[in-house]
């Protein structure tokens, strides 16, 4: 949208406690305006509808906070859930702070072009959501305290040509742990047409099993508008995905990111919105679970009976899901790459040409 463009004709919303069906003239008036209902206390197993609005526009911001309580626990435990256009099953149903960028649901300050947190204090959002007929934003507290709740959902009431815009979906998705030598799927197989916005991730790594041994050389794949059983797109590794190279520490920037890098958890997200990803009739996008250690620790793996399954020594190929290979002699600081099983969790962000 042109800052300055005089021919664009949209009605500002904010939907908000203090005015909850964004309705014109109708903000602030609790408490004779003086900040009469600026919140909500959320009880345990409530929902609470945040936005309802009728005729078509676009969601352009939302912001959220919550009193005191950023415990992982609850915020797990609190989904937001989203549809549009009267649609029987939500566009989006995701723990707040998942949805937000936060693949651990735990708080930290970052700023990037889809989601922000200023101080690690709020929830915000910058993707646009349009629709055509209806909107509906609901904050379903399942966790087991009551929440007070705060929140604006900023849009705007504008004339969209049938066609024009494609809905938001988001899809989170968990496996704890993922199957030995089976891709970790990130958005199952759609068909449609539509545009890939991005992914969160939540890495914890079997520190147990694997030590501290490398988690992340498995590689993104997109399939594709027909893809079989190669994809179109692959990826290098994990860190390489995210802009980072050889290991990944805690670093932000606009479109890509790791907002926890310790103890063998990871946080971090990549946005594909000056890459795009489009996709006419289908898609799929996967990313392999596999580590890197040493040939003398990954041996050691294999003589404990730790779940892997090797597929490199020393660069050389070596995997064959029918005939596993067992580490041998050599050089015993040889890289070794292997399969290996963690817990992790993503959100796939992404517009789809239905609600």
């Amino acid at each position: 949208m042109e800052l300055f463009d005089s021919k664009i004709k949209s009605s500002p919303r904010w939907a908000s406690f203090e005015n909850p069906a964004g309705e014109r003239g109708a903000g602030g008036i609790c408490n004779n305006g003086a900040k009469g209902s600026p919140s909500k206390v959320i009880r345990s197993g409530d929902d609470c509808l945040l936005m309802h609005a009728k005729g078509s526009g676009v969601v352009r911001r939302i912001w959220a906070a919550l009193d005191k309580y950023t415990d992982t626990e609850v915020l797990e435990n609190l989904y937001i859930l989203m549809s549009w256009d009267g649609s029987d099953s939500p566009a989006v149903e995701c723990p707040l702070a998942e949805f937000f960028g936060f693949g651990l649901s735990k708080m930290c300050s970052f700023d990037s072009e889809l989601f922000s947190s200023p101080e690690g204090r709020s929830f915000v959002s910058f993707v646009p959501m349009p629709f055509y007929r209806e909107a509906k934003i609901v904050l379903s507290n399942r966790s087991k305290r009551d929440i007070l709740f705060f929140y604006d959902v900023e849009y705007t009431l504008e004339h969209l040509e049938k066609g024009s815009a494609l809905y938001f979906h988001a899809i989170r998705r968990r496996e704890s742990p993922n199957a030995l030598g089976v891709p970790y799927t990130i958005l199952p197989k759609l068909h449609g047409r539509g545009r890939y916005l991005g992914t969160s991730f939540g890495v914890i790594t079997d520190t147990e099993n694997y030590k501290n041994t490398w988690f992340g050389e498995g590689e993104v794949k997109f399939f594709l508008d027909g893809d079989n059983e190669f994809p179109t797109l692959c990826g290098t590794g994990t860190e390489d995905y995210i802009g980072d190279g050889w290991g990944q520490g805690v670093f932000v920037t606009w479109t890509e990111g790791c907002l926890i890098a310790s103890n063998g958890e990871y946080s971090f997200y990549r946005w594909h919105t000056v890459d795009p990803i489009c996709f006419q009739s289908d898609i799929e996008v996967t990313i392999d679970v596999m580590g890197n250690g040493t040939r003398e620790t990954v041996s050691g793996f294999q003589k404990h009976g730790i779940p892997l399954l090797v597929t490199a020594v020393a660069g050389v190929c070596v995997y064959d899901p029918a005939s596993p290979h067992i580490v041998g002699d050599g050089d015993p600081q040889d890289s070794v790459l292997f399969f290996r099983q963690d817990d992790y969790r993503s959100v796939a962000y992404f517009y789809l040409d239905r609600p």
